[in-house]
């Protein structure tokens, strides 16, 4: 399918559900890679069409409006050509229930613990108003944002190392209105961050450095201070386990993402006494350790 067989396509389109199928046959034959957000051609071209639409309900229960039609094809055209996230080009993102603005300053949103956030760290911890929670390595903001919002009377510190980075969470604290719920502080992980946690969640650079330039066209749109944990995707990941006790609470929780380098996690402490969590809706490499545990090991 080219770009004019499209046009007809939508041209003939009668619901909203056939511009989708439309513009997801386009991706199909594109040759695309999935992840950031969604992970097939169809939930790629739900997603366009909706942000098109302003995610009104009306306008997806509607005949479809041929106003849009122009806008559509230039959004699909550069998906396929660019290889960029469509994230990026639509300048949004959804995580844990709300909509984030992003750019290419910033990871795509996509963290797996959007889960345990939505569900406030059930069955872990039980947070109360007052608590205080530390995420490491902010990005747009996502993590400490959803906390918030999920977490009522909770605050949190946000911590990044880029200035570009807290420029895009400034904006998105601003837009749900977080300014006196979430505290963005640029530091190297836990500098500048004081007092003790409940909880402290982090979803550093884990991709090993010579993987990146593996990786397909999507991901190199992304910053790659963001994705690069060097040689063995884990030189963030042994600096938070090395500090991080110095910030938790005697009852606090450590969450970290290692993603695709659990394996070699495992490998490196393999007595470390990490709970692997499972969800729902997919995703893996998220241990946590209590302050506890976490202490234990390092005494030992």
């Amino acid at each position: 399918m080219d770009t004019m067989e499209l046009r007809k396509a939508l041209e003939r389109g009668r619901t909203a559900s056939d511009w989708v199928e439309s513009v997801a046959r386009f991706f199909a034959e594109g040759d695309l890679t999935y992840g950031h957000g969604t992970d097939n051609p169809r939930d790629e071209a739900y997603w366009l069409i909706r942000a098109q639409q302003g995610w009104s309900e009306q306008a997806w229960t509607a005949p479809p409006d041929s106003g849009l039609i122009e806008g559509i094809i230039d959004l699909v055209r550069r998906r396929v050509a660019q290889r960029k996230p469509l994230a990026y080009l639509l300048g949004e993102a959804w995580f844990a229930g709300l909509r984030f603005r992003i750019d290419e300053r910033v990871l795509v949103p996509r963290s797996p613990l959007a889960e345990l956030i939505e569900n406030r760290f059930s069955p872990w911890r039980r947070l109360q108003p007052g608590d205080r929670v530390l995420d490491v390595g902010t990005g747009s903001g996502c993590l400490a944002i959803a906390v918030a919002y999920h977490c009522d009377g909770v605050s949190v510190d946000a911590t990044d190392i880029s200035a570009d980075a807290l420029s895009v969470a400034r904006r998105n604290v601003r837009d749900h209105g977080m300014e006196e719920r979430v505290r963005l502080i640029r530091t190297d992980l836990f500098a500048g961050s004081t007092g003790l946690y409940r909880i402290i969640v982090a979803n550093p650079p884990y991709v090993p450095s010579e993987r990146l330039e593996e990786l397909p066209p999507e991901y190199r749109h992304e910053p790659i201070t963001a994705l690069d944990g060097g040689r063995s995707g884990l030189d963030v990941v042994d600096r938070l386990l090395a500090g991080a006790t110095n910030h938790l609470a005697p009852d606090g929780l450590l969450v970290v993402e290692v993603g695709e380098v659990e394996q070699a996690f495992r490998s490196r402490y393999p007595r470390l006494p990490a709970t692997w969590l499972e969800f729902g809706r997919g995703g893996e490499g998220v241990f946590l350790l209590t302050h506890d545990e976490l202490a234990g090991y390092l005494h030992a």
